[in-house]
């Protein structure tokens, strides 16, 4: 199996996958990706625990065949040419790899296709379709809320919902959530849950692309796949029941707060830019007739700011987390905010500020004693 692939092709397709591999792996083979080449073009292949990404190159590289290569190795090695124009030929003997280009040559190590593992896909329910651009939005604008590292396994991880008419994403990490929601074109027969693990929902956002390209979701009881064409990812996933995420997300109030929103982070920024660290995060924020005021505080020190906005509710002081204040507001893409809030004990509900009703993003920030 010889084949000779251009320089800037085969970096972009590297690039793509590249972020899987993980650099210090339980299995050592995981270092490496699976290199396939068929009549249907060259197939590059990486996993690690958790999720499996591959990507074809179309084109005819002549004699079939595998192997596999490791994956940053050969990165680094297409990375080193600086001439886009560069060709690379790639030729193999004794269980090694043998690329030239120019001058330039690199040698390196290969393992057997066959010892490359497999994620075990079952025949899914029939394939989901949306929008790329749709779903790789409904990502960005919930996985920020993902926890890290929490003892509650299902909460490292994106809740994926499929409702008849709607796909939903939501994350929370018990102090926050993010919930977000896209219309359905092609309406599916049943409600289906999944938890997709962080890194899997990390990756697969940056998969996605920004356009009306479709994305072909099948979900089994143990993995998702999602198939972009050019572009298939297959991830486990989480073992757990998610909360009654629903439950925590307050009704829209009848005298909801409306803030611009710029002004917004600019007024949060200033009130958070006197505090220590993010574990002393906490401002407060007080309420009055048309007037929102933050407030950080490190005695003896204070930042504070404030803004008019509309609001004819009660006068009112809260506390909150204000990285996670600033980081809902700013996933919220419209120019200005509703945020409702009934009590100081309550939590805080942002939507994006839609006169004529209706939204496609929810976010919920619980209150802090301070």
């Amino acid at each position: 199996m010889n084949f000779v692939i251009n320089r800037e092709t085969l970096l972009a397709a590297l690039q793509t996958i590249v972020g899987v591999v993980e650099r210090n792996p339980m299995s050592p083979i995981l270092v490496n990706l699976l290199l396939e080449n068929s009549d249907k073009g060259l197939r590059l292949t990486v996993q690690d625990e958790e999720m499996q990404l591959t990507t074809t190159i179309a084109g005819d590289f002549g004699e079939a065949g595998s192997t596999t290569l490791p994956a940053r190795k050969l990165l680094a090695a297409a990375q080193s040419l600086k001439r886009p124009e560069a060709e690379l030929t790639f030729s193999f003997a004794e269980e090694q790899a043998t690329i030239v280009s120019g001058r330039s040559r690199f040698v390196l190590a290969t393992l057997p296709a066959d010892e490359f593992p497999q994620i075990d896909r079952e025949d899914g329910d029939a394939a989901i379709v949306v929008q790329q651009g749709l779903l790789k939005a409904l990502l960005e604008k919930t996985t920020f809320a993902m926890a890290q590292q929490d003892i509650r396994h299902y909460l490292n991880g994106l809740l994926l919902e499929a409702q008849p008419d709607r796909l939903r994403a939501v994350a929370t990490d018990g102090h926050r959530l993010a919930w977000a929601e896209t219309e359905l074109a092609l309406p599916v027969k049943e409600v289906k849950q999944l938890i997709i693990p962080r890194k899997g929902a990390q990756e697969l956002s940056k998969l996605l692309m920004d356009s009306d390209d479709e994305a072909a979701i099948r979900m089994t009881e143990n993995n998702i796949c999602v198939d972009l064409g050019q572009h298939v990812f297959v991830s486990k996933l989480i073992d757990g029941r998610f909360p009654d995420y629903a439950r925590v997300v307050p009704e829209q109030g009848e005298t909801p707060v409306v803030a611009e929103r710029k002004k917004l982070l600019d007024a949060l920024g200033t009130a958070k830019s006197i505090l220590p660290s993010e574990k002393s995060n906490g401002v407060r924020i007080s309420l009055s007739k048309d007037t929102l005021r933050a407030l950080g505080r490190d005695d003896p020190n204070e930042g504070e700011d404030s803004m008019d906005v509309e609001y004819a509710g009660d006068e009112m002081e809260l506390g909150f987390n204000a990285s996670y204040l600033s980081e809902a507001v700013d996933h919220i893409r419209t120019d200005s905010v509703n945020i409702t809030v009934s009590s100081p004990k309550s939590g805080c509900l942002l939507m994006p500020h839609a006169p004529e009703g209706g939204s496609d993003a929810k976010y919920v920030i619980m209150p802090l004693l301070l």
